[in-house]
């Protein structure tokens, strides 16, 4: 039982490690970059709303660590980050 609960954390600790959300992957985001091409950086956005021909996403929680990059004719038209390290 022990043995599997040390697994249970270390895949736990392993799988926080490898978030995409870094500042290192932030700056590799570049103006007209299609959500795909942003998703194949970031991994799939957690939050993305349209608004007046605009497709606004959000990676991570906008309330703490975030990246937010607003979409319009599936091309990256702003961006910007806040917490990542």
């Amino acid at each position: 039982m022990k043995t599997k609960m040390i697994a249970l954390v270390m895949g736990t600790l392993a799988l926080t490690a490898c978030s995409k959300l870094t500042k290192e992957n932030y700056d590799k985001l570049e103006v007209g970059m299609t959500q795909q091409e942003v998703e194949t950086i970031l991994g799939s956005a957690d939050n993305c709303g349209k608004t007046l021909g605009t497709l606004a996403c959000v990676w991570g929680n906008e309330d703490a660590k975030h990246v937010k990059i607003v979409f319009m004719a599936d091309k990256a038209i702003t961006f910007t980050y806040e917490g990542l390290k």
